[in-house]
């Protein structure tokens, strides 16, 4: 009984396997994937200082790599599309059993499919890169599948080109025309159906908009690709009206896709300081560095009066009553993976807006000596030595002004501790009034 059914096993053929697979697992798919994720990988791996660590930057960031790589997808396409000229074995082909658009999809899907997971291999480590770092907000996957759609779709739109066209140049040449009429400049007609134009900062798109991007691009990619290979090539007509349908929508919907992201309009505060220091909500997990960062002027006006109320950071600017706080973006200068590189900059910056007078017009010597005082008593400049040593080489105008100047910080750090308190309260409700004689002298 053993002999027969081992013998009828082995008469039995084996079940054929799926041409995809042969397809995926060979030859120039994975190359063209592992093209995409090298590349991706090296454009966020060059500018990591700027995204990592906030999670709308990195989605922001991971979005603008869609730019280079829809390039090297259609070229990828168009150079895997013309395989069978170049091998001179479309003859060949042209005597098998499967339809061309058979053939066709089962020759470019696979390309497809590297490509996307290429590309999603980048954003998936982006954002794991990110995680360790992040000082709050959330990830923001919301652009990902119009961006994987849109690489499918230009393998496909590559590969009818590469089919069509007899050129080893198609490829070099498709991939370098792509990339320059993606990079088209803001403002003409045709942003809103751009795939990788760039995000609107501080906004998301509508939760439609990447299922019409997607439908857009798919949409014009599955019409020319059964426009050339269907049987019936009034078939394409299908996805030709939903593409014009989404492309449609998207023209006329315009920037009112994008909706402004609430979080950076919120702040989180930390109450237990004079002024109280908010941050932005988004960057809410840095309040406790920033708060120690301010620590030393926080305490130099622990009982004076007339101070704002708050440090704000609000991307519209400080209310009536409030002090701007050092802005942190863009990220890679004063914020680099979640730490704050330069705290006694990031200080003076503060104290600066403290006693800052933008909106008080031009201010007398007296003035401008208090506020330099001011100013190098609660959080003198890292690089005041050196401004110090510029002055002292000058004209004998700017060497007097330094010696009043350094005359008037050091009358103000040697106060004791209730007349300096009673000459900043005095001062600084000067300042909120635009009082210029009211700003008690040194």
């Amino acid at each position: 009984m053993t002999t027969t059914t081992d013998t009828l096993a082995a008469a039995t053929p084996k079940a054929a396997r799926h041409p995809l697979r042969a397809e995926a697992v060979r030859g120039f798919p994975p190359l063209a994937g592992i093209a995409v994720m090298v590349a991706g990988g090296a454009m966020m791996i060059a500018t990591a200082r700027e995204w990592q660590g906030d999670w709308a930057e990195t989605a922001g960031q991971v979005h603008d790599v869609l730019l280079m790589a829809l390039s090297v997808a259609a070229a990828a396409g168009c150079w895997h599309g013309g395989r069978e000229r170049r091998r001179r074995t479309e003859e060949l082909w042209g005597t098998a059993v499967r339809p061309p658009l058979t053939r066709l999809l089962a020759c470019a899907v696979p390309v497809g499919l590297w490509v996307a997971l290429g590309y999603l291999l980048v954003v998936a480590c982006v954002n794991l890169a990110t995680w360790p770092y992040a000082l709050g907000d959330h990830p923001h996957p919301i652009l990902v599948p119009g961006d994987t759609a849109a690489l499918m779709a230009a393998v496909l739109l590559g590969h009818v080109v590469g089919r069509i066209v007899p050129s080893l140049l198609a490829a070099p040449l498709l991939g370098v025309a792509g990339f320059a009429g993606l990079a088209l400049p803001e403002g003409n007609g045709v942003q809103p159906l751009d795939p990788a134009s760039f995000t609107v900062q501080g906004s998301w798109p509508v939760w439609w908009q990447p299922l019409a991007m997607a439908a857009w691009t798919l949409g014009l990619a599955l019409a020319l690709t059964l426009a050339y290979a269907a049987r019936r090539r009034a078939t394409a007509l299908l996805p030709l009206a939903a593409a014009l349908t989404a492309g449609a929508l998207l023209a006329q919907v315009g920037d009112a896709t994008w909706q402004p992201d609430p979080l950076p309009r919120r702040q989180v505060c930390d109450t237990s300081t004079t002024p109280t220091i908010c941050v932005n909500a988004q960057y809410g997990g840095l309040l406790p560095q920033v708060t120690t960062a301010l620590s030393g002027i926080t305490g130099k006006l622990r009982g004076v009066q007339g101070l704002p109320v708050r440090w704000a950071d609000r991307e519209d600017g400080p209310r009536a009553g409030e002090a701007q706080l050092p802005i942190l973006s863009p990220l890679g200068f004063s914020l680099v993976r979640g730490r704050l590189i330069r705290p006694d900059r990031y200080a003076w910056e503060a104290a600066a807006a403290l006693s800052d007078r933008g909106q008080c017009g031009p201010q007398p010597e007296g003035v401008s000596l208090a506020d330099d005082a001011v100013l190098s008593y609660l959080a003198p400049s890292p690089a005041q030595s050196e401004f110090d040593a510029v002055a002292a080489k000058g004209d004998a105008a700017t060497r007097a002004h330094l010696r009043a100047s350094r005359a008037a910080r050091a009358k103000l750090a040697g106060m004791d501790e209730q007349r300096r308190r009673t000459w900043l309260s005095a001062y600084f409700a000067a300042r909120a009034a635009c009082d210029d004689k009211g700003v008690p002298s040194l």
